[in-house]
């Protein structure tokens, strides 16, 4: 027997979702917001977590990688109508918790990945697979929009350098580097230094241990 918490505000789902899991004996519970799932896993630590991603309260897949990471017991299975491949890449890479079905999939699906997670293993389903290969593919034949001396100066940030010490290492003008900030900054479509370091440990230009925030 598991503890199960529904996390879907389409009632729809929901109902579907109860109806497979009350087939056995299980314990389960719902939650409305993101809050109230918190308390749940607070109670139920272990719990499998259904949750529509698209339709919850999380502001970004930090926060939801976050509450996974705080109840490492929990197991979660994933279930929207689209996901883009840049989340389902991050989640599935981030942590084993995850398993990832789509809604418009085969019912099939959804009973494989009740019946995996329930014996503690994870289930990625075909599309889900297919989405993060295309994507890894399309990203290894796009070249890098950033230049090498942009690369150098992503890295530097990453590690906490000020823009006058890296001026000061490259032999530049503190002119030149503010330059290149801005030239990084609107390339990638961020505003801050903690997005920079973002972008650096997903792209692979430092470690973790390298970076300060």
């Amino acid at each position: 027997m598991r503890n199960y918490i529904i996390a879907d505000n389409q009632e729809l789902t929901r109902l579907a979702l109860i109806s497979l899991i009350k087939q056995e004996e299980n314990k389960l519970y719902v939650a409305n917001d993101k809050a109230g799932l918190v308390e749940l896993l607070k109670e139920h630590e272990n719990a499998i977590v259904l949750l529509d991603y698209t339709l919850f309260d999380f502001s970004d897949e930090d926060q939801l990688l976050i509450i996974a990471e705080r109840f490492n017991l929990s197991e979660w299975i994933l279930i929207s109508d689209d996901l883009t491949s840049k989340f389902i890449r991050r989640v599935v890479y981030s942590s084993h918790q995850f398993s990832v079905v789509f809604k418009d999939g085969p019912l099939s699906e959804v009973r494989d990945a009740l019946q995996a997670v329930n014996h503690h293993q994870r289930y990625i389903s075909q599309r889900a697979l297919e989405t993060i290969i295309t994507s890894e593919q399309q990203e290894e034949s796009t070249p890098s929009i950033l230049t090498e001396t942009e690369k150098e100066i992503v890295r530097a940030i990453a590690q906490g350098k000020s823009t006058k010490e890296i001026a000061a290492e490259r032999y530049s003008s503190v002119h030149t580097i503010t330059t290149h900030r801005k030239n990084i900054f609107r390339k990638l479509g961020i505003n801050t230094a903690h997005e920079v370091i973002k972008y650096a440990l997903r792209a692979g230009l430092v470690d973790s241990s390298e970076f300060y925030i």
